[in-house]
């Protein structure tokens, strides 16, 4: 598991120089994770860079994260956009809901502090967190978990919300089961040492008919409030940004939540009108120029 992982059980197999560039990290575990570096004109990493967590099941050549890597290297702020493992070797692309699963929502915080542990031994000084959707809130986790000195800012765009009622009735759309009946049998997997067991086709997030294991489904299904960013932000120590966009039907109640917060000086909030969850367009710009006028 990576969260049993160090540094120094880390071995970098690609570091370039160039201003665009895909760098890897291979784990003892046997793991290659890999990323997107995007430097700005005239910038190394020693000058700060944004790292960049996608959302569910989704990789790091997805829309939004590839538009706001040249978003921001216009406005000459450099990013490091990694595609999460989720427990697939050299993973590319949409996740492949045929293969089995064991990846945990808790491994993303993982991956987070392995990037940053990797920008820091590349000389990276300041490290701005950001994240979208589900990346949003694992990386609002990961900051409200550890006060890394080498962090200077976060950013939550989109970040995901999450209730159990919601919970239960996306689960029962999907998948066409009850949730509470699921989770229990999970849960009893692993009080009796049966975690790592796969259940076959109850499916999983966006995979219906997925065989996923009971650790993997209690991750993401149990109740838990730091599934609920804006629980998370005001244990965040760091200056907080959240983007929102006003059309958002993925992130429900996100903006009523973070309002109180904002007005309260916990965090920033900005709501771009008329931008969706996943800030198609020209919205990005505004997504980067809010980031922008942040970092300043």
């Amino acid at each position: 598991m990576l969260r049993t992982l160090t540094m120094a059980a880390l071995m970098a197999l690609s570091v370039s120089t160039a201003q665009a560039e895909d760098v890897f990290l291979k784990t003892t575990m046997g793991l290659t994770l890999g990323a997107n570096l995007e430097l700005a004109d005239g910038k190394s990493v020693a000058d700060g860079v944004v790292l960049l967590t996608h959302g569910t099941l989704a990789h790091n050549k997805m829309e939004i994260i590839v538009a706001l890597q040249e978003t921001l290297k216009e406005r000459g702020i450099s990013t490091l956009a990694p595609t999460l493992g989720l427990d697939v070797n050299k993973r590319q692309g949409m996740y492949d809901c045929t293969v089995p699963t064991t990846h945990k929502h808790s491994d993303a915080m993982d991956e987070i502090g392995l990037w940053l542990d990797w920008l820091k031994g590349q000389g990276a000084r300041q490290v701005v967190l950001a994240g979208h959707s589900r990346g949003g809130n694992q990386t609002a986790w990961f900051a409200a978990r550890e006060n890394d000195p080498a962090v200077s800012r976060v950013v939550l765009i989109a970040p995901a919300t999450w209730n159990a009622d919601d919970a239960a009735k996306g689960f029962a759309k999907t998948h066409k089961q009850d949730l509470k009946g699921v989770l229990t049998r999970a849960e009893r997997m692993i009080e009796v040492q049966h975690a790592n067991d796969l259940m076959k086709g109850v499916g999983v997030l966006y995979c219906p008919g997925a065989d996923v294991t009971a650790a993997s489904f209690v991750s993401y299904y149990r109740f838990d409030d730091r599934r609920h960013t804006p629980y998370l932000i005001p244990m965040i120590e760091k200056p907080v940004l959240v983007i929102a966009g006003s059309e958002d039907t993925v992130v429900t109640g996100l903006i009523d939540a973070v309002k109180p917060l904002a007005d309260a000086g916990k965090a920033q909030l900005v709501v771009i009108d008329g931008a969706d969850h996943f800030f198609k367009d020209l919205y990005a710009e505004d997504v980067a120029d809010a980031i922008a006028e942040f970092l300043q």
